[in-house]
């Protein structure tokens, strides 16, 4: 008797790593069960040959697929080549996940029932932290100044046309055949917001963006980017990123008026990502200030690139 195939035998895992082996290791066997029967692809983003040797040996340890780069693609970049990989041998439905994160096979069974349901949907879980508190679910980016917060903090007289709901790209999961229409993430942000620019897209094709509230991922937020002994502080790589790409995204999808709201904004935006690290972080003005003046300059300087271009194309003054 010849048994009906495995609906997960279509769902691929991709996992970016960049420097954290025993992390991916460690979040991957948690996640999947022993006959999981999809693809796993690990797409290493090159931090060092003793990093790609260690790496090597986790996936072929588990039999994972290893899909070694020779650079640093950033997130959105070694998501892309790994989910391309994956269609290319048959994946039909996406499971993104942050090497800091994990979840149980039975959300991933769940979250790919509602795909297979909806090929339109771009879905997550609640992610908590490693404690059990709350860390995120669908989340809110507030057009007027450009700032994030999670969508259970909307106030009650917010103006839905001037809120973009996203969700983050630690854990999600999407139909290939979406992701192929929407090109995969866009690759001008190399690390942070590109999952805030997928979500956009996805509800700009008629798809539908969402978190299903009794399902739920654990992420350790940071872990590959923290120093020892931190706990709340954040690395100069998410300031300067995550200020940065804020007026990238501005460039990307806002009128020029809504735009330049947010360039007017972006000092006060720009501190309010450093207070994510806490105040006491503010001593080492290396890693906290310096960064984030860095990326917010140079957001800046794409917007004001991106304004020039515009006004070429239709004959408007900036």
């Amino acid at each position: 008797m010849v048994q009906d195939p495995d609906p997960l035998e279509g769902l691929a895992v991709v996992v970016v790593n960049y420097g954290s082996h025993e992390v991916v290791e460690a979040n991957l066997t948690r996640t999947l069960a022993e006959d999981f029967p999809g693809q796993t692809i690990v797409v290493d983003n090159f931090s060092s040959q003793q990093e790609r040797d260690a790496i090597s040996a986790v996936c072929a340890r588990h039999g994972w697929t290893l899909l070694a780069i020779p650079t640093n693609a950033g997130f959105g970049g070694g998501n892309n080549r790994g989910v391309d990989l994956a269609i290319g041998r048959g994946a039909t439905e996406l499971l993104l996940l942050n090497p800091d994160a994990w979840l149980s096979s039975d959300t991933v069974q769940r979250l790919h029932e509602q795909i297979l349901a909806d090929p339109r949907l771009q879905l997550a879980p609640v992610v908590l932290r490693p404690d059990g508190s709350f860390f995120g679910a669908e989340m809110d980016l507030h057009l007027e100044f450009g700032e994030t917060r999670s969508t259970r903090r909307r106030p009650p007289d917010a103006v839905p046309e001037q809120i973009h709901t996203w969700v983050s790209g630690a854990c999600f999961m999407i139909s290939a055949e979406l992701w192929r229409e929407l090109g995969g993430f866009d690759e001008d942000y190399f690390l942070y917001w590109e999952d805030v620019d997928l979500s956009r897209r996805v509800v700009l094709s008629g798809g539908t963006v969402r978190v299903d509230p009794t399902l739920t991922a654990i992420h350790d937020e940071g872990i590959t980017h923290r120093k020892d002994g931190e706990i709340r502080a954040k690395s100069p790589v998410y300031y300067y990123y995550n200020t940065r790409n804020r007026l990238l995204y501005a460039a990307k999808f806002l009128s020029v008026d809504d735009g330049r709201r947010w360039l007017r904004a972006t000092p006060r935006a720009s501190y309010r990502i450093l207070l994510r690290g806490g105040r006491r972080q503010f001593i080492n003005l290396r890693r906290t200030f310096w960064p984030a003046i860095r990326g917010s300059l140079d957001g800046i300087r794409f917007f004001r690139s991106h304004l020039l271009a515009a006004s070429r194309t239709h004959g408007q003054p900036i």
